[in-house]
């Protein structure tokens, strides 16, 4: 979405998202090397699924679309994935009310989140992009 062939003069949004990637493809890279053989199988399955999906919209925009159409479907996905990734925590919730125990919450990924949730919110306050 912040590429400049997509969405031009957007150094802050390219750096902090090129940034989001090197970090969170670092820690996939962790998880999958020290990850169980069974649980690899599953987690190497659903990135493919994941990452063809990725792949398909990036195509779909890149060739089929230009201007507005390909800035709104970049925006849409990004929108998209952004709450699923904000919305990934709350998996473990179900666990942490099973067994009323907070051992399992990840409590700086929570803070993080939401304070990078914030500052976005921030961000689009005084802002002009409606899907920030």
């Amino acid at each position: 979405y912040s590429l400049p062939f997509v969405s031009p003069n957007n150094i802050l949004l390219t750096t902090t998202n090129g940034t989001g990637v090197v970090i969170e493809s670092v820690y996939v890279l962790i998880f999958l090397i020290l990850a169980p053989r069974k649980e690899k199988l599953k987690i190497e399955g659903l990135l493919a699924i994941i990452l063809s999906i990725f792949a398909t919209i990036a195509l779909v925009s890149v060739l089929a679309l230009q201007g507005s159409h390909r800035k709104s479907v970049c925006e849409v996905a990004a929108s998209v994935f952004s709450v699923i990734m904000y919305g990934s925590p709350l998996s473990i919730m179900r666990l942490v009310i099973k067994t009323k125990s907070v051992e399992y919450m990840p409590f700086l990924l929570s803070l993080f989140c939401f304070l990078c949730g914030t500052s976005w919110f921030i961000f689009r306050l005084i802002g002009y992009d409606p899907f920030v």
